[in-house]
């Protein structure tokens, strides 16, 4: 964009005196930057701005906006300095962004801050006063709030046993079975039917996995408009029942209804893990399948690691919280990986932190989709620092976190600085 870097040099060389010669600097040349402009009715480049990812190493969600120009005859009451700034915003969210930053010259200030940009602390930059502010990206709060936040009024009438509130499966009292119940989202039974029925089984036997217990068989409550719709349900749950080698021992089936889907899943252990036995200074564990790919149609939503496996390592992953038994563990839900992590601390009286740049991600995803997104097979344990990782076969894990007195989840970048994640408890629910 020469006519972008021209009205850069006006400004910052001529017109301000901030650099000597130029302005350019090493996110000129990193392709991943991006460039805004704005036109006037004739096409003319009157003003850009830049955004990217921060630093040269891989993109952990952390990008800053800057270069912000305006020409001359362009600036005033038209706001296209309003119209960049919003733009840079909404483009590094669409970009999966997670911390999104900006060195601002003094007098601009007042602007970000009218349009909801926080300042962070004063810095100098070309010896000259600047303001490092901080765009507020509530994606994950969002995310956590849109799945969870109603339960704890929701289903405080219920009393569940003390110890295993808001856990993945419930101990039958007086047995060593472990019950889980999951229902899947109406519209995708009734758009994906078969993935619905994979699913199903999917997200039972991961509530089952992070509790330590070994599946013993499923029942299965199927509504659906005609026997044919019915059946690509049944295929895809059948499909997946022999992949993990769990029985289908009955059900129900009802035809001529609204899409509907739901699966009960019990298992067996003498010592069930508990989603809050996690303690302030505990290690914070992901262990995930990072194999496959985003599934077609839920791109940035659902990842699946799990249809392409064998039986084999679909039942390493899922018995490796029984094989060590950590102090705290939960299967990562639709809440995603930092929602849980808030839900596991909630359970435990305690807040989190998470280090992005050392949680397992597959390579070619924005860390915003994969901390928001459901993952297919993904488990957060917390335990003593030195206790061993999950035995979890083609899964990968590494220690991104620790749990913390407080409350809520923070996300801890290379520089040190931790922004928040999630404010507060995730379901209400309480500790267990």
């Amino acid at each position: 964009m020469k006519t972008y870097a021209r009205l850069r040099r006006d400004a910052f060389v001529h017109e301000q005196g901030l650099f000597r010669g130029h302005d350019l600097d090493d996110r000129d040349d990193d392709p991943r930057t991006l460039v805004l402009v704005a036109r006037d009715r004739e096409g003319a480049v009157v003003g850009g701005v830049r955004l990217g990812p921060v630093d040269d190493g891989p993109d952990l969600g952390w990008w800053a906006g800057g270069r912000l120009v305006v020409a001359p005859g362009a600036r005033g009451p038209r706001g296209i300095g309003t119209a960049l700034v919003r733009a840079a915003c909404a483009r590094a969210e669409t970009e999966g962004v997670l911390r999104f930053d900006a060195t601002v010259q003094i007098r601009n200030q007042v602007l970000f801050k009218r349009l909801g940009w926080r300042s962070v602390r004063d810095v100098m930059v070309a010896d000259s006063p600047h303001v490092l502010m901080r765009w507020p990206i509530g994606r994950i709060a969002a995310q956590a709030a849109a799945t969870k936040a109603p339960l704890g009024p929701l289903l405080s009438s219920l009393q569940p046993p003390r110890g295993y509130v808001g856990d993945d499966g419930a101990p039958v009292p007086g047995t060593d079975v472990i019950a889980a119940c999951d229902a899947i989202v109406p519209s995708m039974v009734e758009r994906d039917p078969d993935w619905a029925g994979w699913c199903s089984v999917l997200v039972n036997v991961n509530d089952l996995a992070a509790m330590g217990a070994s599946p013993v068989g499923l029942l299965d409550a199927v509504g659906a408009k005609d026997a044919a719709h019915a059946a690509r349900i049944l295929a895809g749950l059948g499909r997946a029942a022999r992949a993990y080698g769990v029985p289908v021992l009955g059900g129900h089936t009802q035809l001529g209804v609204p899409a509907a889907l739901s699966v009960t899943a019990l298992g067996r252990t003498d010592h069930p893990v508990p989603g809050g036995g996690g303690r302030p200074g505990y290690a914070v564990r992901l262990t995930a399948d990072l194999g496959g790919g985003w599934r077609q149609g839920y791109r940035g939503r659902q990842w699946d690691s799990t249809s392409h496996r064998r039986t084999d390592e679909l039942r390493t992953m899922t018995g490796a919280v029984a094989a060590v038994r950590p102090a705290a563990a939960k299967d990562v839900s639709m809440a995603g990986i930092a929602g849980t992590l808030g839900m596991l601390a909630e359970a435990s009286g305690c807040g989190a932190v998470l280090d992005v740049a050392a949680v397992p991600r597959p390579g070619a995803v924005a860390m915003g989709d994969w901390l928001t997104c459901f993952p297919g097979f993904a488990m957060l344990t917390a335990d003593a620092p030195d206790a061993p990782p999950l035995p979890a076969g083609p899964a990968i894990g590494a220690v991104c976190g620790e749990l913390t007195a407080g409350h809520g989840v923070g996300l801890r970048w290379p520089d040190g600085e931790t922004t928040e994640a999630v404010a507060g408890p995730v379901t209400g629910m309480g500790t267990a």
